[in-house]
């Protein structure tokens, strides 16, 4: 039973040590707050007629051919 505690405890450490995990889990932190970011500024860009609305309006109209500024 020692030895399996020893086990655990030496894998335990090494998982401490071992920093790509930790660079994983990093990315992933500055992902959602980017994300997070996104969506708050799309939010506030698109409430009570915004630009953006009106942007995305002018590029289908553009892109769909009925009228292009």
């Amino acid at each position: 039973m020692n030895k399996f505690f020893q086990t655990i405890g030496q894998s335990a450490s090494g998982l401490l040590r071992d920093e790509e995990g930790a660079q994983v889990v990093e990315y992933a932190l500055i992902i959602a707050v980017v994300s997070i970011a996104l969506v708050v500024a799309l939010k506030a860009l698109t409430a009570n007629g915004g630009g953006f609305s009106t942007f995305i309006t002018h590029v289908t109209n553009c892109l769909s051919g009925t009228s292009c500024p």
